[in-house]
């Protein structure tokens, strides 16, 4: 398995204002025709063929846009992609010994290609999901004993 670069758009690559015009009318569209079915796009031309999308994809070209219009970057990237170290530990902000040592603990797997270790994006993802998933259970434990001894 090759690595694959993530697609990304830097901060005010794309215009903050043509993107939350475009928001805007992807909102507009989607609110009009709720439900799980295509999406439709007709260019301007009478009798131009339309452009099928997956509604999940004009979802998630939205989160961009909104993304892009607060003048933020925007980074693409297939699930099987493989990270380096550095780029794992930016995905999950923490330093990159700190990942180094959840990689030697076996908390997140990878593999070596020579001297170097190589992370999975799906099993980044997956690790995230779960630290984050243990995190609010504490924070809930935390609340629920706070309200039992009355200091909440």
């Amino acid at each position: 398995m090759a690595v694959r670069t993530p697609k990304s758009l830097e901060p005010g690559k794309v215009d903050a204002q043509e993107s939350a015009r475009a928001l805007r009318r992807i909102k507009d569209y989607l609110a009009a025709h709720p439900g799980t079915e295509n999406v439709r796009v007709t260019g301007e031309l009478v009798g131009e063929e339309a452009l099928v999308l997956p509604r999940d994809v004009v979802t998630m070209l939205a989160y961009m846009l909104a993304q892009l219009a607060e003048g933020r970057g925007v980074t693409a990237m297939p699930s099987h992609a493989e990270l380096t170290t550095s780029q794992a530990a930016d995905v999950l902000n923490v330093s990159r010994p700190y990942l180094i040592g959840l990689l030697e603990a076996g908390k997140i797997p990878y593999r070596l290609v020579g001297r170097h270790r190589r992370v999975l994006f799906e099993d980044l993802m997956a690790y995230k999901r779960q630290s984050d998933a243990e995190s609010r259970k504490a924070a809930d434990d935390l609340i629920a004993l706070s309200e039992e001894l009355d200091l909440y």
